[in-house]
């Protein structure tokens, strides 16, 4: 992508993917000034990296599923095997020595993964992982998500945005209707 990455990492150990990506983007900022003799001044990078916990069952596969597929998504390519910067490239395409060093996922790639990764995904799908990058809470079923969130914290990515709305606590409403009464009551005989 021209503006950002995507990357699927799994951290052993507390502290391992801030350290990562700040030494990720400090070396990418060092060789892109390089590139360009510059010296530079401001950001390369805008704002902090998000991440989020991933249950390594299926929706592993539709996070890697819609990393491999963000170029074809946007529109740069016609098929997502053929943006050269991708995992989906590389694992199709280069030879071992040019590979980058990507570890052994979770799960195996499905049976047709190249034609799977090149389907649309879900609206569904799409919103569930959007969400995932935009407030941080972990994807995955609804028991891991929860000890995801009591293990690491991450009550308030639950919860809705903004401040609680006031709660009623039993105040008394006025109901106010106007009724036209008859002047006489007639009884049936």
């Amino acid at each position: 992508m021209p503006n950002h990455w995507h990357l699927v990492v799994w951290p052993r150990r507390d502290g391992e993917l801030s350290r990562f990506v700040g030494w990720l983007t400090l070396t990418h900022t060092q060789r892109w000034h390089a590139h360009r003799r510059s010296a530079g001044s401001g950001h390369v990078y805008q704002g902090r990296f998000k991440s989020f916990p991933v249950q390594d069952d299926e929706h592993f596969l539709a996070v890697a599923r819609y990393v491999e597929r963000n170029a074809l998504r946007a529109g740069l390519v016609r098929r997502a095997e053929t943006w050269r910067w991708s995992s989906l490239f590389r694992w199709l395409h280069g030879p071992a020595e040019d590979k980058p060093p990507l570890a052994a996922w979770p799960l195996a790639r499905k049976a047709g993964w190249v034609e799977h990764v090149n389907a649309p995904q879900s609206e569904a799908e799409l919103a569930a992982i959007r969400r995932s990058i935009e407030r941080g809470n972990p994807l995955g079923g609804e028991k891991w998500t929860q000890r995801a969130v009591d293990q690491l914290g991450l009550e308030t990515t639950l919860r809705p945005r903004g401040r609680p709305r006031k709660q009623d606590k039993g105040s008394c409403h006025l109901f106010h209707a106007k009724i036209k009464v008859p002047d006489t009551f007639s009884t049936p005989n």
